[in-house]
């Protein structure tokens, strides 16, 4: 058999494998668990990977330079960066603010707003850039930064805001760029929790400077890890590739040399000299955040899907709010803004002040529904965090509300119908009894 002959039978039986493996998926009520996030994959992301294992290019290459473009296509961007996850992402992008090569670049002690309720690796870049990290609360009902408190927390220190969009839920995009065009603000946006939801008809991740994404398969689409940037200002783009790739400043995709005409003769500044190979010349402090080739394999078959695994997160959480609207004297249930479309991660529930959260939580995972915490809840109480340098601008009142009462539930593409309903039918089951 020659080669072409045995890579098609190779993809044939992969093919059919993992076809027979999901016809023998089913759902058994009470037994199989429901996560709150999970994978959602055929036989393509399969044979993507599997060719691409054949291919036997290891590091990034064809497949993540096509995956590269359709996100830029998508967001009509000026690059988009693969990475290898969320955290990653959010490393590069506060690390590029302190680039001695950005107009304006933040020093050490400059003060960035956030929220206190987040996840940690959207806040360690900023102590680890040696920033000041200033604290807002949160809307219990959004989860998300408040916006009418940002403008009390600026002062003359104040150069960025790094704002998460928390479960997929949009910020109040209007009222946020209005601060941040009149104090002349960097704006970071966490979308990893966001992607393929909108503000005011715009795309998650547009609006400030720069967005992270993560490919994480709890996400609305996996890589298993994995992560992006979108980069809209255009400063950005040489620093952060630089950053990511390990400090250099050589531009060549791999497998290239010389895209600059001067590898052997230029003039690269600091105290190098004249002639020395642009392949070794570093103009970052950078790291090796790369993603393989085989990764990017999966996240194209995986794109391909991201308006169907959108549309299905947001039919089951719509479905899961119209079946929980009765419980309302109970439970708060999330709200979103009439400008936004989220392209929800999770359906957050907080629990009224008398109700055990702990107690709610335990039954609903006896019964194979998971829940998870709104990520690390009030991020200044986690022991990692209790001795940070920082500033908090007024009450984090409701930060700790959400840390105390709120949790959430699954709403990715894995759910069904059913599912729903068990979970709808099972969350009543507890509140009528210990009500």
């Amino acid at each position: 058999m020659d080669e072409s002959k045995i890579y098609k039978t190779i993809l044939e039986l992969t093919e059919r494998l993992i076809l027979k493996r999901k016809s023998q998926e089913k759902f058994i009520p009470g037994v199989t668990r429901i996560g709150y996030a999970g994978r959602v994959y055929d036989q393509y992301e399969v044979m993507n990977a599997v060719r691409a294992s054949l291919d036997f290019w290891l590091t990034e290459g064809p497949y993540a330079r096509l995956l590269e473009a359709n996100f830029r296509n998508y967001y009509k961007s000026k690059s988009f960066i693969l990475v290898n996850s969320g955290s990653s992402a959010n490393l590069l992008m506060v690390s590029s603010l302190i680039s001695k090569n950005v107009k304006n670049s933040l020093k050490k002690g400059d003060e960035v707003i956030t929220p206190a309720t987040t996840f940690p690796t959207t806040l360690t870049p900023i102590i680890q850039c040696g920033l000041r990290p200033v604290f807002v609360d949160i809307e219990i009902d959004t989860l998300n930064i408040n916006p009418n408190k940002i403008e009390s927390a600026i002062t003359k220190n104040t150069k960025a805001l790094f704002i998460p969009h928390t479960l997929g839920n949009p910020c109040d995009m209007e009222l946020i760029m209005k601060i941040v065009n009149k104090y002349n603000l960097f704006l970071l946006e966490d979308s990893c929790d966001a992607l393929g939801g909108t503000y005011d008809g715009q795309l998650v991740g547009t609006f400030g400077g720069m967005a992270s994404h993560s490919f994480y398969p709890a996400h609305q689409m996996t890589m298993g890890e994995g992560g992006g940037i979108i980069i809209n200002s255009p400063q950005f783009v040489k620093i952060v590739r630089s950053l990511r790739d390990w400090g250099r400043d050589c531009w060549c995709e791999p497998g290239k040399n010389n895209t600059c005409r001067k590898r052997f003769d230029g003039s690269w500044g600091g105290d190098l000299p004249i002639g020395y190979d642009h392949k070794y010349v570093y103009s970052e402090l950078g790291y090796n955040l790369k993603i393989t080739d085989l990764q990017a394999a999966i996240g194209l078959a995986q794109f391909d899907k991201l308006p169907s695994f959108v549309e299905k997160r947001q039919k089951n959480f719509l479905q899961l709010y119209e079946g929980l609207k009765q419980f309302q004297e109970y439970v708060l249930l999330p709200r979103w803004s009439t400008k936004a479309n989220p392209s929800w991660f999770g359906f957050p529930i907080t629990l009224a002040k008398g109700l055990d959260r702990s107690k709610f939580t335990i039954f609903l995972e006896s019964k194979g529904i998971e829940t998870r915490m709104i990520f690390a809840g009030n991020i200044l109480r986690q022991p990692g965090f209790t001795h940070i340098d920082k500033r908090i601008s007024g009450s984090l009142k409701q930060t700790d509300s959400a840390m105390e009462r709120s949790f959430f539930i699954g709403v990715y593409p894995g759910i069904t119908n059913e599912m729903i309903n068990y979970m709808i039918d099972q969350i009543g089951k507890f509140l009528r009894t210990k009500i």
